[in-house]
């Protein structure tokens, strides 16, 4: 019997799709789905999905609710970590306290400000995750989807977790859209992508042998609206196509955000993370609602990569999907050690990530200005130093851009203050020069 473990379960919408993908396999054998959360109402409505998704096609796994930890992780083969520490409330500080310094944000999530205290937030949980895990079930797989991915991923590595992968869905949805741009169904596209995770870039874009770059480059030169997007504006001048969407890909370079002319020109729409949390949570409230009146909830698989991965792994039906894992050598002009985002190939020897060589010149450029941040914050998580924090600001490209050093260093600490009671103690502390 295979054991997954879902950790972070309450979010509901998520851990929802992620069981419908899983249920529709019908050759993965009896499952045990062990759901963790610290909050009682929204894992009881987790639990109360799981089971009601799984009623619906018609299979039988057994499913247990825990708020102990522990006890979810206990004799897992897999593990899927889903959590987000501080949930909607420290995500608006993320976004309100740096807006009082002019700093423009969309997401929030994976570099700049946002990303930087969401993973400081974070590493702590982490920390507690890895230790039990090399207690209770050390050769397990451990599926993370919390952003920050980059940096997550690298900190759960460094504290030796053995078989961690980072999931994300942008290469596949990036490749689903320009598929359907050019008229090619996906199906019959041949693509390779690598850099770090949401910057990645479209090496190779192929249908039966032709490059379908020139069919993109006719579609952008017949509409001026697709031009007014960051991520064709980057396509354009870069020469490849990143693989998040535009809020995203914003966030994470020194050109737009800080410009009011460019966020009118490029239509980006700056706080659009806090429209998501609402919804999320106006969905949440909607499975709650629906479980408590005995209604009938929607079944609707993902495409996700979480249930494919422990399909192979399990049957050993082989996939390749994209990683984000530990860059030994898979990029070759790329730091050792940084998380990078390859093709992996899956199958029951687990997840093998695909070497890519050199990226081109000017897309490693970009890859190593987020990588720098990376480091500076998995730094100071592990050596417990306040000041790698405000170095990572400082050569963040989108923070640095828009404020003054000391302004970083003020913004810092007031973020620090803020977020103190999720911080590790020595990260916590004010500094002023």
């Amino acid at each position: 019997m295979t054991k997954i473990a879902f950790i972070g379960a309450g979010s509901v919408v998520f851990t929802q799709g992620l069981l419908a993908d899983l249920f529709s396999f019908k050759d993965l054998g009896p499952l045990r789905i062990a759901l963790h959360d610290i909050d009682p109402e929204r894992l009881a409505t987790a639990a109360g999905a799981a089971a009601a998704i799984a009623s619906s096609l018609g299979v039988s796994p057994e499913i247990s609710a825990h708020l102990d930890r522990r006890a979810a992780l206990d004799g897992c083969d897999f593990v899927i970590n889903i959590v987000q520490v501080g949930m909607n409330e420290a995500t608006r500080v993320d976004f309100e306290i740096p807006a009082r310094y002019g700093v423009r944000q969309t997401i929030a999530d994976t570099l700049g400000v946002g990303g930087v205290f969401r993973a400081l937030r974070t590493f702590p949980v982490l920390r507690g995750l890895a230790a039990d895990i090399a207690e209770l079930c050390p050769d397990a797989w451990l599926l993370n989807y919390t952003n920050p991915m980059a940096m997550n991923v690298w900190y759960l590595s460094a504290l030796g977790v053995r078989n961690v992968v980072g999931l994300c869905h942008s290469v596949y949805w990036t490749m689903n859209d320009l598929s359907t741009l050019v008229g090619v169904p996906l199906g019959e596209v041949s693509y390779l992508a690598a850099g770090v995770n949401h910057q990645a870039w479209v090496l190779r874009f192929e249908h039966q042998g032709r490059d379908l770059y020139p069919a993109l480059d006719e579609l952008i030169a017949r509409d001026p609206e697709l031009a007014r997007r960051v991520r064709v504006d980057m396509y354009k001048r870069l020469g490849h196509y990143p693989t998040e969407t535009s809020e995203h890909s914003s966030e994470y370079v020194p050109w737009y955000l800080h410009d009011a002319s460019e966020v009118e020109r490029l239509r980006l729409p700056v706080g659009d993370y806090l429209r998501i949390v609402e919804e999320n949570v106006a969905l949440y409230e909607h499975t709650r609602d629906a479980l408590k009146a005995g209604d009938p909830l929607p079944v609707e698989g993902t495409m996700e990569y979480a249930p494919q991965v422990i399909h192979s792994i399990v049957t050993g039906t082989p996939r390749t999907i994209y990683g984000n894992v530990p860059n030994t050598g898979l990029i070759s002009n790329l730091q050792a050690g940084a998380v990078v985002e390859v093709p992996c190939l899956v199958d029951s020897l687990g997840v093998q990530p695909t070497s890519v060589g050199a990226l081109p010149p000017q897309c490693a450029a970009l890859n190593r200005a987020y990588i720098n941040v990376n480091e500076l914050v998995v730094k100071a998580a592990l050596e417990e130093d306040p000041r790698a924090i405000r170095q990572a600001l400082m050569v963040d490209p989108a923070t640095a851009a828009t404020l003054t050093v000391p302004d970083i260093w003020s913004l810092a600490n007031d973020l620090a203050d803020a977020h103190s009671n999720y911080l590790a103690p020595a990260l916590r502390a004010r500094i002023n020069l």
